[in-house]
């Protein structure tokens, strides 16, 4: 059984090419908790996405469920806030394992028939994000869109694994995917198109460029995984 919980409101010319978004590409957001015993499932099923060419996937650790004992070391109020801002805005309940598909529906992220139909029937990302690699830098192009766009870089680790020795998932070992761990507003635009110069991940993780819209729909995303 998945938790419920109400909860209140709360790229550059010449340079080589190393990530472009696809447009029929879609971009999965779990929202997640070490201290979650219907979680592990979700992080699995997560794992496994991973590895598919169309999926960009992300997992944020919210801090909600250090009241049953285990702090989860991903844990931060960033995750809470955003799960809360997407509940908000599709009307939904916080809990978890919940999946955000492309910022515009919320599933149950360990229900694999109920993800693939939602990865299946998600609308096609309007802008393009090219990401281009220069010395220590990198450079993103947004092409146009019809309104404002939020561009942030979400830096993530590709995998972890932790021992667990207290809460709802008392001694097992824990292997979660795409782990968020840095999260940066580069700009907020009126649709134009642009190109933006940042900083390049740290040893062994990648990052994600995300373009969203005012109401949070994914526009455009980009992938630069690990060198």
């Amino acid at each position: 059984m998945y938790r419920r919980t109400l909860m209140a409101a709360a790229l550059a010319g010449g340079l080589p090419c190393v990530g472009r978004a696809a447009t029929h590409r879609v971009v999965l957001e779990l929202f997640t908790s070490q201290g979650c015993s219907s979680c592990p499932p979700a992080d699995a099923l997560l794992g496994r996405l991973t590895k598919r060419p169309d999926v960009i996937a992300l997992a944020w650790h919210v801090d909600y469920w250090a009241h049953l004992g285990w702090r989860d070391r991903f844990a931060s109020r960033t995750a809470t806030l955003r799960q809360q801002l997407y509940s908000r805005q599709l009307d939904s309940v916080v809990f978890t394992p919940a999946l955000v598909v492309n910022g515009a529906k919320i599933v149950t992220g360990s229900e694999s028939e109920a993800v693939d139909a939602a990865i299946r029937a998600a609308d096609t990302l309007p802008v393009a994000v090219t990401l281009n690699r220069w010395d220590q830098l990198l450079s993103v192009d947004v092409a146009a869109g019809s309104g404002p766009m939020h561009v942030q870089r979400i830096v993530y680790d590709p995998e972890q694994a932790t021992d667990v020795s207290a809460g709802e998932n008392d001694g097992e070992r824990l292997r979660e995917y795409r782990v968020v761990r840095e999260v940066e507003t580069l700009s907020d635009q009126n649709g134009s198109a642009h190109r933006l110069t940042t900083r390049l991940p740290g040893p062994g993780q990648g990052q994600v460029i995300l373009v969203q819209s005012a109401d949070l729909r994914v526009l455009g995303a980009a992938d630069l995984p690990p060198a």
